[in-house]
């Protein structure tokens, strides 16, 4: 090889990477992606309120979210299963990815012309399909991700793919605040359902990436050959039973403290984000206001924790920054409880608001380090994709019940609670972070000196 081939590129040359095709199409893919989180999360919330819907009932909405930490389960038939007509058309990636956005679109459309008051189990059945829809186009679009460049794209594409989603969330965040303040719910719902077109027809430009027929349960004939249940206990081995048995295989019954730790982490966090928006309401604020400075401020202060996280990482590692991380989240918290005591004003929102989301920036950046590090080689994807499962059901879970411990308490009280649900991470993080570091002193004594 020679030397010129073995040269760093210019930076010049390395911003070319985000003029590639396959770099462009993962931006409108990412804004596709993000469009319904909050439309079924915390945008819906607002919705619900204002047409007099009980806190409570607010609190188990919650669960719809859910959907997007089980998503694992049906990602097998997703990367097997050949949708009849659309496969011939549109391949493995391109059809399940168009089908979760037509789900999406005919989920918000549904929500828009739905009265809450009077038919709130069906908004909630629409609500789960927007949610289901969407996680599918989620695996859809991770598999279309990886399959369609080589490795050396794979971190410009990430960045792009963040960057159309967090546009995404902001439209459906703030934006969509906008919309309902001056032409309401119903007109916001249906523009975002149009608003899927981007993606639609992102799917209709692109070409299907090419994939291996060989792998594993990647074409139908790994379900119709003979042999098939032998074929299917072989994959149930490889893909189910692997990833936990090499997980506990590395770390023992430290495996246990640590599975306890990822399901505990943003308990805290997540809890107290279902009434967020509720209470905003409650305490004054108007909708362009919330969505001044909780969205568009919010956003960039979320930008400068991760950033901030990032960078403390480097320079510290990842444990002392976690736990720091999970007493920021807990703290935070706190403020929320403050300011329920306290006349509603914009720059007491401000602060809170900036609080709560420079630290949950940090503690998220830091606890996807932390995960990362603990996947294996073998199974970075399973294992990963479980690991995210469980970092987000317990608090879904328990921000299900949101509604009723305010109706009961009150928001202070909630947010104290929300507080103390933060207490057993620190413990944890610093259990771990203990037995870590005595791991590694005697896997220091073990090694002979030299010489």
């Amino acid at each position: 090889m020679s030397a010129t081939d073995q040269r760093s590129p210019s930076w010049l040359e390395a911003l070319e990477v985000y003029r590639k095709p396959q770099v462009v199409t993962m931006l409108f893919l990412g804004f596709s992606a993000g469009l319904p989180f909050l439309l079924v999360f915390s945008t819906l919330t607002v919705f619900l309120f204002e047409a007099g819907i009980a806190r409570s009932t607010i609190g188990f909405f919650s669960w719809i979210g859910i959907t997007y930490s089980i998503k694992v389960l049906w990602a097998p038939v997703v990367d097997s299963v050949r949708l009849p007509m659309l496969y011939d058309v549109f391949g493995q990636r391109r059809s399940w990815i168009l089908l979760g956005q037509i789900g999406i679109a005919v989920g918000l459309s549904a929500i828009a012309i739905t009265d809450p008051s009077s038919h709130i189990a069906l908004l909630a059945c629409f609500g789960l399909l927007v949610a289901f829809s969407s996680a599918t186009q989620d695996i859809s679009i991770d598999a279309y991700r990886i399959e369609s460049a080589i490795p050396k794209y794979q971190a410009a594409m990430s960045a792009a793919y963040v960057f159309g989603y967090r546009l995404a969330l902001l439209v459906a965040g703030a934006g969509a605040l906008y919309l309902a303040e001056y032409f309401g719910w119903v007109s916001t719902y249906l523009i975002m359902a149009a608003l899927m077109s981007v993606g639609v027809v992102t799917v209709v430009i692109i070409s299907e990436p090419e994939r291996r027929e060989g792998d594993s349960l990647r074409n139908l004939a790994a379900f119709q050959a003979v042999g098939r249940a032998a074929k299917m206990a072989q994959w149930f081995k490889h893909s189910v039973v692997g990833p936990f048995a090499d997980f506990f295989g590395r770390h023992g019954l430290h495996a246990l403290i640590i599975l306890l730790l990822i399901a505990l982490y943003r308990v805290s966090d997540i809890t107290m984000g279902v009434m967020a928006n509720p209470f905003y309401l409650e305490m004054g604020f108007t909708k362009p206001e919330i969505a001044d400075v909780t969205k568009i401020f919010g956003f960039f202060m979320t930008i400068a924790g991760s950033a901030l996280g990032g960078l403390l990482v480097v320079k510290f590692g990842v444990r002392p920054i976690l736990l720091v991380g999970a007493v920021m989240v807990a703290s935070t918290n706190l403020l929320f409880a403050w300011m329920a005591l306290s006349d509603p004003t914009i720059w007491r929102l401000a602060v809170v608001v900036s609080a709560d989301n420079l630290s949950g920036g940090l503690a998220v950046v830091a606890f996807i380090a932390y995960l990362s590090g603990l996947t294996s080689t073998a199974y970075t994807a399973t294992q990963y994709a479980l690991f995210s499962s469980l970092m987000t059901l317990p608090g879904k879970f328990v921000g299900g019940f949101s509604g009723v411990i305010v109706d009961a308490a009150g928001y202070p009280w909630f947010f104290t609670l929300a507080a103390g649900l933060g207490v057993p991470a620190i413990i944890l993080v610093c259990v771990i972070w203990f037995f870590d570091n005595r791991r590694e002193v005697e896997y220091e004594k073990s090694i002979p000196p030299s010489g």
